[in-house]
């Protein structure tokens, strides 16, 4: 292998250039794998129903799934139930290395494009799909949402107070994150298919991402502990550990549940007596009086303002951070250190502020993503790059094949 390393830089990583890949997903998992390629260098081609991504039909919050999971990509509008509609979309696979789908379990078969028929055709093909409940167990059949992955992966049992109903995370995080871990197999594959020259069917499912996300707490119970309930703040075997204490202006959540640190919570905030104390002198004997101790922070720390405690706390290398509102955070100069926030560009130079992939490559600058298309709008492109001429292109939209 070639460990030969550069760090000349002209312009944003595109490792993927020269990779293809077919978008047949909807709402967030599916196209969210498909994104993080296309930000990757791939060149991503995303098939729409003629009516578009159901996203687009379920208001102001679909719409940003559009924009947040789908730039970077061309989209057509094909119609997969027509005979012309069908014999597009294959030639589109036939040039391509990557297909993409978390439609409703069954639809994709019905429409003739399962991994089988496809894989079976186009052998080299890596074909990816994302599901609610996986394709083995008596759910296989059930459609499934961000939020019912939450709750049958036990995450909404541990979530929320312990007096309350459940609660689900604040954002479709598993939604998300089954984009990020597809996009992370359909790479493992590509790397594979340098050595044998195969592709590969990849399945994931929400229930699968959602457990894997637990992986800690599952492995603790696994070995042994207790059922885990809901605390609300802070950790259960642990204490102070992500205590969320009230601020002259707001909250913070502050660890310091090894003993040294600790201490030295206690030196930082004038109260050296209290690493003495009986009820505080270990971890275990802070988690059993965890009440107690609460009282203590908030008597240690409500007096100062957030960004006090942040100053304070950190540079003493104790854990803390501001409890932030979406506005807070766009004001933080590490966020907008970050290079995390960019404007995604359309062809006609309007934009739209979007977030950028969430690592780097190498010095490369961060990538300018070309913003999300309209329904079909580069349905001509795509079919022109495929060799069709614009009368067969006119025929087909009249019909109803493309729009």
């Amino acid at each position: 292998m070639n460990t030969e390393t550069t760090t000349e830089t002209t312009g944003p990583a595109a490792p993927l250039s020269g990779v293809r890949v077919i978008d047949m997903g909807q709402y967030i998992a599916g196209p969210g794998a498909a994104m993080v390629l296309a930000e990757l260098g791939a060149e991503v081609v995303k098939i729409e129903p003629i009516a578009g991504d159901q996203a687009r039909h379920i208001g102001r919050y679909g719409e940003s799934m559009i924009r947040a999971y789908s730039r970077g990509k061309r989209s057509i509008a094909l119609d997969l139930k027509s005979e012309a509609g069908c014999a597009v979309a294959w030639r589109l696979i036939e040039g391509s290395d990557v297909l993409i789908q978390n439609l409703r379990p069954g639809a994709v078969e019905a429409l003739g494009f399962g991994p089988e028929p496809v894989r079976e055709r186009f052998p080299k093909l890596i074909y990816l799909s994302i599901s609610g409940f996986g394709n083995r167990g008596p759910s296989s059949a059930r459609p499934g949402y961000d939020v019912a992955a939450q709750a049958e992966s036990g995450l909404m049992s541990v979530t929320g107070e312990p007096d309350r109903l459940p609660q689900k995370v604040g954002v479709p995080v598993i939604d998300a994150a089954a984009g990020h871990l597809g996009a992370q197999a359909v790479l493992a594959a590509l790397y594979g298919r340098t050595r044998t020259g195969r592709g590969e069917t990849l399945r994931t499912s929400l229930l699968e991402v959602a457990l894997h996300l637990q992986a800690t707490t599952w492995c603790d119970y696994l070995g042994g502990a207790p059922e885990p309930t809901r605390i609300g703040d802070g950790q259960p075997n642990n204490a102070p550990a992500a205590e969320v204490v009230p601020t002259r202006d707001g909250h913070i959540v502050l660890s310091a549940y090894a003993d040294e640190h600790w201490a030295r919570f206690c030196r930082v905030v004038g109260r050296e007596a209290l690493a003495d104390d009986p009820r505080f002198r270990s971890n275990a004997l802070r988690v059993r009086h965890r009440t107690e101790l609460r009282a203590v922070l908030r008597e240690c720390l409500s007096a100062f303002t957030s960004e006090e405690c942040v100053a304070l706390l950190s540079r003493n290398q104790i854990v803390v951070g501001a409890v932030r509102s979406y506005r807070q955070v766009l004001d933080s100069e590490d966020v907008q250190a970050s290079g995390m926030l960019v404007d995604a560009v359309a062809a006609d130079g309007s934009r739209y502020p979007s977030l950028a992939l969430p690592y780097s490559l190498g010095e490369a600058p961060r990538a300018r993503p070309r913003a999300a298309s309209a329904c079909g709008a580069d349905t001509d492109e795509v079919l022109g790059a495929l060799g069709f001429g614009a009368q067969e292109i006119a025929e087909l939209r009249r019909d109803g094949a493309v729009a």
